[in-house]
């Protein structure tokens, strides 16, 4: 059923998942390489949701990489903390060649626009953010299968602005390995990648180096390795272990020493 406005028109929705019960609107909330993010609504409880849609012809043309995708996304309905953006529903839509699924929706969107919309924040609040995230990896890379995120930014971290709370979102594309905890393929925001994601050969801990250069970008208001113009420089710079520079403007030196650590080499 398609929603009404206040003056009585009716906003149709896109398109409607199999069910019936989740309708999706035109309104994009984001997008990225592989995915698109749209405003959507849950009929049954009456509450507004995020749609994801993943092109596959942008992913793969593998039908193993597509089924293997699907499964993934699958096993993140599974997942419970209130940390990690929930995942409701999720299914694939082979006449368009997507696969959907449907998430919650924080208040105040991502944790990269709420620190430009409130730029005076301080230490402690960044703590609570930083427990917060520490507290999902946590939960992801303690969980059976390990689950590695591979690229953990500002941007997929979300905030429900009026209680403080902030969720790992994004999560649909994540490394799920088995028990050796390590994964080998290359997927990542570039200023965010530990050096051994380069390698294809890496653990959990690359979310920890993400993790910490998110933690930068909170403290400066700088995306790590600004002043490089190129994905290139960025490689280089990252393999050789030089810091960004964005970290030599961190004022506190307890704040700079963890960062610091998080980012240090394996």
């Amino acid at each position: 059923m398609p929603a009404e406005n206040w003056d009585g028109e009716v906003e149709p929705f896109a398109e409607v998942d199999p069910t019936g019960r989740y309708g999706r609107y035109n309104d994009l909330l984001g997008s990225g390489a592989v995915k698109r993010v749209y405003r959507g609504f849950d009929q049954e409880e009456g509450i507004e949701v995020a749609w994801n849609q993943v092109k596959l012809r942008n992913f793969s043309n593998d039908p193993v990489l597509i089924n293997r995708l699907h499964s993934e996304v699958e096993l993140l309905r599974n997942l419970s903390n209130k940390y990690i953006i929930v995942c409701y529903s999720v299914w694939k839509d082979d006449e368009r060649g997507n696969i959907n699924f449907i998430t919650e929706v924080c208040t105040s969107g991502n944790l990269r626009d709420y620190r430009k919309k409130h730029r005076h924040v301080s230490i402690k609040a960044f703590k609570k953010w930083s427990k917060q995230v520490l507290e999902g990896l946590e939960y992801l890379h303690t969980h059976d299968p390990c689950i590695i995120h591979r690229d953990l930014n500002c941007s997929n971290i979300f905030v429900n602005g009026n209680i403080g709370q902030v969720k790992i979102g994004d999560l649909g594309l994540a490394a799920i390995v088995g028990r050796t905890h390590a994964a080998h393929s290359i997927l990542g925001t570039p200023e965010y990648m530990a050096p051994e994601l380069y390698e294809e050969d890496y653990t959990e801990m690359v979310d920890i180096y993400s993790f910490g250069m998110c933690l930068l970008e909170m403290v400066t208001m700088e995306i790590p390795y600004s002043e490089c113009d190129s994905v290139a420089k960025i490689y280089k710079k990252v393999t050789m272990g030089i810091k960004p520079q964005a970290l030599s403007n961190v004022r506190e030196p307890e704040v700079k020493a963890f960062i610091e650590k998080c980012i240090a080499q394996p």
